[in-house]
């Protein structure tokens, strides 16, 4: 038997990346998945965003593995949108067990030269989001009354400053403020709740031109391999990144019974960049 045999998890951000993985590795473990992405762009950022077509590649991934997946295009900054997912997930579904507020996005810029709408983007996906995940979810998961898990993701940055993405710092560190206010409240009703804390994993997210450019700032067009050093100059191991599927691993423990008593946590999968 799976160690989330006969539950249903709730993921935003689904459509590749680490939301896919997690929706994967669930599914692996015979969760049946109620996905969200908003699949499509957000101006601020520099990269290219989720498709339909990704979040059907999705689709198709858990349904390979004999698992029901309920998917909707959605923005987590729509907290009307991302209620009606839930509720039409849980109908189709009949529960709520886990949920993984996965969803986020990323860009880069000095604090004083951020424009407004950049941060305000940054926060509304990455804290706010975030937080209507949460309030979305928490009826269904309290009306399932066998309690429940919720993980947020957060970033090393979320315990820690880094330069050049402000914006991205302060969300993160909202998520972990939020991610213990929720514990707290959400412990009566055995629903526990605890946050990861990434740092860089090889997606979109990471693999881009402007995310290169920021870690080689002193060359016009740099490459992955020009990056990969300081990429690595982040971690303690020496490794450039870590996988999706690491991430996903330390969400299905906090998810599985295995977690049962941990809750208010937040868990570094970083190869030691908090220690350097």
């Amino acid at each position: 038997m799976g160690r989330v045999e006969g539950k249903v998890a709730f993921i935003t951000g689904a459509a590749r990346g680490q939301g896919r993985s997690h929706a994967i590795r669930l599914a692996e473990e015979g969760a049946d998945i109620i996905a969200v992405d908003l699949c499509g762009q957000v101006d601020s950022v520099p990269y290219p965003m989720s498709t339909p077509d990704d979040l059907a590649e999705t689709v198709k991934a858990v349904e390979a593995l004999d698992r029901r997946i309920v998917a909707t295009q959605a923005d987590v900054r729509d907290y009307a949108a991302v209620k009606a997912a839930v509720d039409d997930g849980v109908a189709q579904l009949g529960r709520l067990d886990i949920v993984s507020a996965n969803a986020g996005i990323s860009s880069v810029g000095r604090a004083d030269e951020l424009s407004e709408q950049t941060w305000r983007d940054m926060i509304d996906t990455n804290l706010t989001g975030v937080w209507h995940t949460a309030k979305a979810a928490i009826p269904a998961l309290k009306a399932g009354g066998a309690g429940g898990s919720m993980v947020l993701t957060s970033s090393a940055a979320g315990l820690m400053a880094m330069e050049n993405i402000g914006h991205y710092v302060s969300a993160k560190h909202g998520v972990i403020g939020l991610m213990r206010t929720l514990a707290l409240e959400l412990a009566p009703h055995s629903i526990r709740v605890n946050a990861i804390c990434p740092t860089t994993v090889d997606t979109p997210m990471i693999q881009n031109a402007a995310t290169y450019r920021l870690f080689r700032p002193d060359l016009d067009d740099p490459s992955v391999d020009d990056a990969a050093e300081s990429f690595m100059t982040m971690n303690a191991l020496p490794v450039r990144w870590v996988e999706a599927r690491d991430i996903s691993n330390a969400l299905l423990f906090l998810a599985s019974d295995e977690a049962r008593y941990i809750t208010g946590v937040a868990l570094p999968v970083d190869a030691g960049t908090l220690i350097k």
